[in-house]
């Protein structure tokens, strides 16, 4: 019984399978080209969905990296701006400094000249005991500025040693 019922199944199942088609061979390329190509465009879809993050987070690092350098010109404005003020502040206390430097020279020169004026006045053994104790660069200064006889006088007048010096120096400095 068994047996009839098993003989009475099988073309039952034989004609529920599917029947299976045959194909040419054109059919076959084509079909394995359209298999191909879905699971290439599967591929690209994952690809441009990759590529497009990849571009949105480089888009992202790079306006960052123009953020970072906007703040860094900013920066070097208001360093450019703080080193023009210190420039400007330097130059004005450089101007100031030599004018005071130029006006000390010019009150030395001046008092410079009344000595010259008081030590041609003086008798020569009087201007003598008054350089001789004085600066040498000064009486050198002074020496210079007199007329020569005068000065001549005023050096027989010196002791040797301190006569030397001056003379020396003298000599130095009008070279």
């Amino acid at each position: 019984m068994k047996f009839v019922i098993i003989f009475l199944m099988l073309p039952a199942f034989a004609y529920a399978a599917p029947a299976k088609r045959v194909y040419t061979e054109e059919e076959y390329i084509k079909k394995v080209n359209e298999e191909v190509k879905k699971k290439v465009d599967v591929i690209k879809n994952k690809s441009v969905s990759d590529l497009t993050k990849e571009l949105l987070d480089k888009e992202e690092k790079l306006r960052l990296r123009e953020l970072d350098l906007e703040k860094q010109q900013d920066s070097l404005k208001v360093s450019d701006n703080d080193i023009a003020k210190r420039y400007a502040e330097l130059s004005a206390k450089q101007r100031n400094f030599i004018g005071c430097v130029e006006k000390n020279s010019e009150e030395s020169k001046g008092r410079i000249g009344q000595l010259v004026e008081m030590v041609s006045n003086m008798k020569p053994e009087k201007a003598a005991s008054v350089l001789s104790v004085q600066d040498t660069e000064i009486a050198v200064q002074i020496l210079q500025m007199i007329d020569a006889k005068k000065a001549s006088k005023i050096f027989n007048f010196m002791d040797k040693d301190i006569s030397a010096k001056l003379q020396k120096q003298y000599l130095l400095l009008k070279k």
